[in-house]
């Protein structure tokens, strides 16, 4: 696998990443799609809809922060080009998270959203977690990064706050079995270590 990253693909192979990626990202979408056709989104097709969206969301949401290891540990700046389209399909899977929470599971009755968001704290962090995606998917092409300058970054590391906030919502979410979150936390836990320890590495380096 890191011989993999260590080549440098041409413009070519790395459009063909960039199709496969896509396509990937595509397939929970299409299974809910044919689910929903066949009658088989299980006896609660609501709840089972928000779960698999917002699973999804997280579980890009990883990959598009593991990239940034990647390139630490082999030394190659190519994957972080998936980063950009990672983060617009984590984006669409949270929209359509909570679309699915706000229509199908309360009908736009917003009175009713903000009663049940005041009573289960994993719905405000959960909610949380999503406006900070907002103006990241808005300002994630090109001309907003000239735009912004140097405050584009800072703005953009707002993800790691993301991904605190939605395994937070995860684990509150299954409140008895917290295995998988728990395993996801550790995920993000050596995601962010990474990071972390090759800063202070660098810093030391300089100094």
């Amino acid at each position: 696998m890191l011989h993999f990253f260590k080549k440098t693909p041409n413009k070519q192979q790395i459009a063909r990443v960039k199709v496969l990626v896509f396509l990937l990202c595509t397939i929970p979408m299409l299974r809910l799609i044919w689910l929903g056709f066949q009658e088989d989104l299980t006896a609660n097709p609501i709840e089972f809809l928000e779960r698999s969206t917002g699973f999804w969301a997280l579980m890009i949401l990883l990959a598009t922060l593991t990239l940034t290891p990647i390139r630490i540990i082999t030394g190659r700046a190519w994957p972080l080009q998936m980063r950009r389209m990672l983060g617009l399909w984590m984006f669409f899977y949270a929209c359509c998270h909570v679309i699915i929470y706000v229509w199908l599971d309360f009908a736009f009755l917003w009175a009713d959203i903000v009663k049940d968001i005041a009573k289960h704290p994993r719905i405000l962090v959960g909610f949380a977690a999503f406006v900070l995606t907002i103006p990241l998917a808005s300002t994630s092409n090109q001309a907003m990064m000239k735009r912004l300058g140097q405050h584009w970054k800072p703005l953009h590391q707002s993800v790691y706050v993301i991904a605190i906030l939605s395994i937070v919502h995860f684990w509150w979410l299954v409140k008895i079995d917290i295995r998988e979150p728990m395993f996801y936390a550790v995920v993000l836990a050596i995601l962010l270590g990474i990071r972390i320890y090759y800063h202070f590495k660098l810093k030391h380096k300089i100094k």
